[in-house]
């Protein structure tokens, strides 16, 4: 290795040619220097280093804007994060289930007790529910609509309706609605006359829908094996939407009518009649006389029917009102009302089908 590998020393005594003694001494004129470093990339000629340094601040300061804080005391943003959804929630029950069946299983203690013991004690229970469901509809009809059904003839009416048909028959309860109707078109007439037709035309329906449907309990019960056609008819209605509620809250998708009731659903309305089908095969089997199994399925078909479209009519009926129950009497049920939906347009269907398939005996 010679002295010309290494290139001279930059010292006083630097030799060389005068050409070369002329030029400023440095990296970039000195020869030999020059074969012993890298060559190096091309980049703009910047005049001003302390330009140059600032221009690399700047940089700095945009990737620590990018990448993090410049200093300690900034704290960094925290990414947005996309929110979950909601975990599914399970099919709830829209009333309270334990006061539901404890209220029901009073109610059939009662029922049953009086049904099979004291057949005029079903009937003040008859004429109980009639007057207590009269002064729910009522007053639901003057809070809502300022409609002023008088309930003192609906009263005394209803109950002579169900008295009249248990003691006189069918001609008996045609006797006493009529009666009722009158009795509503003249008490109103001690009110002034403003808002009279809207209010006896509640008032006779009224007089319809609760206590002379209701009569056809107690025409029923009038029966040899009267105590026996009532329990079947209370069975298939209790098991019509018993079956509704358990197939539509499991299963039910397809609205039936959603524009009256939207909780309904066909496939409810299967399980209704499926349900009560089976239970009228086994009441008209095993609790009614000279009663057949395929009259029970025709017996439940009909139950299954008129169950829906009685409750279907009195949710025609609250949304009109706009509420959700007749009353609050009955604890996980709403009013008496509210548990009659069904069973008023029944009673009817039910006490027809028996006389045609067993007659009125």
């Amino acid at each position: 290795m010679n002295d010309s590998t290494w290139g001279a020393p930059q010292g006083a005594g630097y030799w060389g040619t005068p050409e070369m003694r002329a030029a400023p001494a440095g990296p970039a004129h000195d020869v030999h220097g020059a074969q012993q470093t890298r060559p190096m990339p091309n980049v703009p000629d910047v005049p001003d280093a302390g330009r140059d340094a600032q221009s690399r601040d700047d940089r700095d300061r945009e990737a620590a804007h990018v990448s993090g804080p410049l200093f300690r005391d900034e704290k960094p943003q925290e990414p947005m994060s996309t929110p979950l959804p909601p975990p599914p929630q399970k099919k709830r029950a829209g009333r309270d289930l334990r006061a539901a069946i404890g209220v029901g299983l009073g109610l059939g203690a009662v029922i049953g007790v009086s049904l099979f013991i004291v057949k005029a004690a079903f009937i003040g229970v008859i004429v109980a529910a009639v007057v207590v469901g009269l002064w729910e509809l009522t007053s639901r009809l003057q809070e809502r609509k300022g409609i002023k059904a008088p309930l003192v003839p609906l009263a005394v009416g209803g109950a002579a309706m169900v008295v009249a048909g248990y003691a006189r028959g069918p001609e008996g309860a045609w006797i006493a609605m009529a009666l009722t109707a009158l009795a509503v078109l003249v008490w109103r007439m001690t009110e002034p006359p403003d808002g009279y037709l809207k209010d006896v035309t509640a008032g006779v329906f009224a007089a319809f829908y609760v206590p002379f449907l209701a009569t056809f309990v107690a025409l029923m019960l009038t029966a040899d094996d009267g105590s026996w056609r009532v329990l079947t008819f209370l069975i298939l209605t209790v098991v019509s939407d018993t079956g509704a509620y358990a197939v539509g809250w499991r299963f039910g998708t397809h609205k039936l009518a959603p524009r009256i009731s939207p909780g309904k659903t066909r496939e409810g309305l299967f399980g209704a009649v499926a349900f009560a089908m089976v239970a009228g095969a086994l009441c008209m089997e095993f609790l009614i006389d000279d009663g057949a199994w395929w009259q029970g399925l025709l017996l439940g078909l009909a139950v299954a029917a008129s169950a829906t479209l009685g409750d279907l009519g009195e949710s025609m009926i609250k949304r009109d009102l706009g509420i959700k129950d007749m009353g609050t009497l009955l604890p996980g049920h709403g009013g008496i009302m509210d548990r009659l939906d069904s069973l008023l347009p029944t009673a009817p269907v039910v006490w027809l089908l028996l006389v045609l398939f067993v007659g009125s005996g």
